[in-house]
């Protein structure tokens, strides 16, 4: 066999070797293809809502009001005869968008400030931390109860809140990632020829400290779920009628002993999308550290 018959030989069979180190942390960590099989169902019926639905999740129906799971209403109906099953399968679209969309502001901000305060440090690293600090000092629920005071109840005002109360936990991290990658010697030899600190920070270093980042995010968007309807429960989120899971809880738990469904359902969608959000989470966790990879 030739050098270059090597060579190709090596390319080919890289792919193969890279499948299945993939395949090997599968099968030690099945949870993850649960948690990515949910998820991935969850995103079809977010998707696929307006077919899934039998009926308008906002339609009123007085004559069938309060009526328990049936097959015409699997998961029953709420107190003006609205669909139960029609606003689940709405609200996750709605969920799921909130929880995205608080993780892209919650990220990115947290991001760009923890590469500017481990990358240069001193005084601008101390103006930044201590602002971090204030901010953590808050628990996140309550600092986004402050923000959504502030910018008014609205599920647009949500998500905003939610992403502002998680900018703290991205800075902190992505801080302390930077400061350890920008002591390699890579990065010192391209700040010894003149490249450009927006250069490093971009090309060099933050694809470095992605491999946390993508984890935080996976596993920050089921609390952001859970912090954006548990602000609906508290009348801040999802304004009626919009078909959000913590505004229907919040209207079912008056009639929890006339109509245990209408809070059962929301709240095991509540539940699974968190579940699969977390065992994706871990997933991503155990497969991204270093530890794991040399295996």
């Amino acid at each position: 066999m030739t050098m270059s018959d090597r060579g190709l030989h090596s390319e080919i069979k890289r792919p193969r070797s890279t499948l299945s180190r993939m395949w090997r942390l599968s099968r030690q960590h099945p949870s993850t293809i649960v948690g990515a099989s949910l998820l991935f169902i969850l995103i079809a019926i977010a998707i696929l809502a307006p077919v899934i639905a039998p009926f308008d999740p906002t339609d009123p129906n007085p004559t069938v009001r309060l009526t328990p799971p049936s097959s015409t209403h699997w998961f029953g109906t709420d107190e003006l005869g609205r669909d139960v099953f029609s606003a689940v399968i709405w609200g996750a679209r709605i969920s799921l968008r909130v929880g995205l969309i608080s993780m892209g502001i919650g990220a990115t901000l947290g991001t760009l400030l923890g590469l500017l305060a481990g990358f240069y440090g001193r005084w601008l690293d101390t103006i930044l931390m201590r602002l971090i600090d204030i901010l953590l000092a808050f628990p996140g629920i309550l600092l986004a109860i402050t923000f959504v005071a502030m910018l008014g109840p609205g599920l647009n005002n949500v998500m905003i809140a939610v992403g502002i109360a998680n900018i703290p936990r991205f800075t902190r991290l992505v801080r302390s990632s930077v400061m350890s990658v920008k002591t390699l010697t890579y990065v010192e030899a391209a700040e010894s020829v003149g490249v450009p600190s927006i250069r490093i920070m971009v090309r060099h270093i933050l694809p470095n400290v992605l491999s946390p980042i993508i984890v935080l995010v996976t596993l920050g968007i089921a609390s952001a779920i859970l912090s954006a309807a548990g602000l609906s429960f508290l009348g801040l989120g999802a304004q009626p009628p919009t078909p959000e899971w913590g505004a229907m809880l919040s209207k079912a738990r008056g009639f929890l002993r006339v109509a245990w469904w209408w809070a059962t359902f929301p709240g095991l969608a509540i539940m699974i999308t968190v579940l699969a959000m977390n065992l994706l989470g871990d997933g991503l966790r155990d497969a991204l550290d270093p530890r794991m990879r040399s295996q």
